[in-house]
């Protein structure tokens, strides 16, 4: 059966059988200064067959800048086609691809970065503009019009509300067994919000498939390209002994009543060691394990298979190719234990709070006062902040991971004074190296500093950070400020405190 053929059994609603186009012809819709919504979530479910015909007709006509928005990072055919056309002038929010990453730093793309969970709510507010066109990837069209997403939700419901028109890229090579793994919800806007009723891991407040009236569907395009899904390299000693700490710490708390022993819903972050800390789960002595995350990654497969989860629950399957394959394979029996949300639902601070969640989160570096840096390495750009700031400020427990050392340079991840400060210490609760595990809970300043050098410092590094932290702290050097300082300022500063 031809890829059109299979995509038309696919639309399910009469009313849209006529509306099958070819990739150029939707491309032909977009115009420079266009905004334009995509879904995907960390590069799964994204358009891939649009924004490489879009690419491909600036090469012919001309740049066609674009303000391109997705729910997270996605695909080379999205991100680093259309920045190699041309064709984005402005990139929201999170992204990792190398090549629009380096245009972004060089100053040639520009970028806007926020918390996820607030993205779809500020652009149905009107804090961003109007949306001209959402492209929207999907296993299928329901009977009613509806779109059944594929391995990733992200912010396509809310692009699909605020854009004028719809392009709908059904992935023939999606497997149709994914309907039912949604729970589609958007909430109202204030003055009309009412509670988010998710209260527990496995409750359904929504559909199972993004409501879209009929006539919005500009276009319908067939697509089989794959994911491109994410790389996990294995584990190393490093990684390896970050996860035995991690569960140490975990097990601790569990003795000292702190947690229930099955704990409470986990959250990790995406990338490989994030990935394999969740690994070190598989050897936890209790079941019944719960995860309320945004990406489920390669090793959620693992603790199914252990017998150790109960349920989980996220915005995205962002899987390795051999994760994905092991995933197909057992499709229905993954299913059961799976749901897929909207990154609004699957990031709410108030399901996050409600639900008390165990934050674990990869810091670029930390420094001795308890500050984390997620999005910076100097003053260029990573990725972006992410899901990490919805989390680290709304969980019981708010967990930062990283290695104590990077680079062939062996550089330390524990620094002094961070450069750039994403989560400050008032959110962070836990620190976490292969060296060890600094909980700074209800420590003064001075405390937390001497416990991150001690338990999370590279040896070679901690007698240059203590030299450091006790200059900062010297009362010689606060005088000297205060002897410079206009009086009459800190009077004023005083009274307003």
């Amino acid at each position: 059966m031809s890829e059109q053929n299979e995509c038309k059994d696919r639309i399910r609603c009469n009313l849209l059988k006529d509306k099958l186009i070819s990739p150029d012809d939707a491309a032909s819709f977009f115009k420079p200064g266009m905004t334009v919504g995509c879904s995907g979530f960390t590069p799964v479910g994204y358009p891939k067959a649009i924004p490489i015909a879009i690419a491909e007709r600036a090469k012919k006509y001309g740049p066609m800048p674009l303000s391109v928005w997705c729910g997270a990072s996605s695909g080379k055919e999205l991100d680093e086609a259309l920045a190699l056309a041309g064709c984005i002038k402005c990139r929201y929010p999170y992204q990792s691809n190398k090549l629009l990453r380096e245009m972004i730093n060089e100053g040639k793309v520009d970028y806007s970065d926020y918390h996820l969970s607030m993205g779809g709510q500020n652009l149905r507010y009107g804090f961003y503009g109007k949306m001209d066109y959402a492209l929207i990837e999907a296993t299928a069209i329901t009977e009613d019009g509806d779109i059944i997403p594929g391995f990733a939700v992200g912010d396509a419901p809310n692009f699909i509300k605020c854009a004028d028109r719809v392009f709908v890229e059904i992935n023939i090579n999606l497997p149709a067994e994914l309907e039912g793994i949604h729970d589609i919800f958007i909430p109202e806007d204030p003055p009309f919000r009412k509670p988010l009723m998710v209260t527990n891991v496995r409750s359904r407040i929504g559909h199972t498939a993004i409501k879209c009236p009929v006539g919005k569907i500009a276009g319908i395009v067939p697509s089989s390209l794959p994911d491109q899904g994410v790389s996990l390299a294995g584990g190393d000693r490093i990684t390896n002994k970050i996860a035995m700490n991690l569960l140490d710490f975990l097990d601790v708390e569990v003795k000292n009543g702190k947690l229930p022993c099955n704990l409470l819903p986990l959250q990790f972050g995406v990338g490989r060691i994030a990935n394999e800390t969740m690994a070190g789960l598989v050897k936890w002595p209790g079941g019944n394990l719960k995860f309320y995350s945004e990406v489920l990654q390669d090793n959620i497969l693992d603790i199914i298979d252990a017998g150790k989860l109960d349920y989980a629950s996220g915005t995205s399957l962002t899987m390795s190719p051999s994760g994905r394959d092991r995933f197909l394979k057992n499709i229905n029996n993954y299913k059961k234990n799976i749901v897929l949300r909207p990154e609004e639902i699957s990031n709410s601070p108030e399901i996050i709070r409600r639900l008390g969640v165990i934050a674990v989160n990869t810091a670029a570096e930390f420094d001795i006062y308890g500050h984390v840096n997620s999005t910076y390495a100097g003053n260029k750009i990573i990725n972006g902040i992410g899901g990490s700031g919805d989390f680290a400020r709304n969980a019981y427990l708010t967990i930062f991971i990283c290695p104590s050392i990077r680079g062939l340079k062996n550089k330390s991840n524990v620094v002094c004074h961070c450069f750039h400060v994403d989560h400050t210490e008032h959110d962070v609760d836990i620190l976490i190296t292969e060296n060890g595990v600094a909980d700074i809970r209800g420590l003064t300043r001075k405390d937390r500093a001497r416990l991150i050098i001690e338990k999370c410092a590279h040896p070679q590094y901690k007698s240059y950070l203590s030299e450091q932290m006790n200059r900062d702290f010297e009362f010689r050097f606060i005088n000297k400020i205060l002897n410079c300082a206009d009086t009459e300022m800190f009077d004023i500063v005083e009274e307003n405190i």
